[in-house]
């Protein structure tokens, strides 16, 4: 995702960007074929207030949990739960990291810390 980024920021036009489209596309596609979220019924993520977080739980064994948090993140996702984050959560990592360029990188390196601290 960083070089997506890099290259829409410096303007490039044409085939390129189209090229980099079409591998978000198919990466995004790739991962949520896998999401356990997509059998249910999306207005249990689609919540307000404290039920974000009951409705968080859904994504506690997910096995792609990263990649969506990593892509509502990204797409500065307002609204619902995503990657096991309510909206509050991911606006204040949005606050809290402005100058992070991929965010599937810096959710990975996230986990990995947590797990060498248990």
């Amino acid at each position: 995702m960083s070089a997506t980024r890099t290259t829409a920021q410096s303007g490039t036009n044409g085939p390129i960007r189209n090229h980099l489209r079409s591998v978000q596309t198919r990466d995004r596609d790739a991962w949520v074929s896998k999401a356990l979220c997509r059998t249910g019924d999306p207005d249990e993520l689609f919540v307000r207030g404290a039920a974000q977080r009951r409705a968080a739980t859904i994504c506690r064994h997910c096995p792609v949990v990263l990649e969506c948090g990593a892509d509502a993140l990204q797409n500065r996702v307002e609204w619902g739960v995503w990657g096991g984050m309510t909206e509050r959560q991911r606006r204040a990592l949005l606050r809290q990291h402005s100058d992070v360029v991929s965010w599937v990188d810096f959710l990975a390196a996230a986990r990995r810390q947590r797990r060498t601290a248990i």
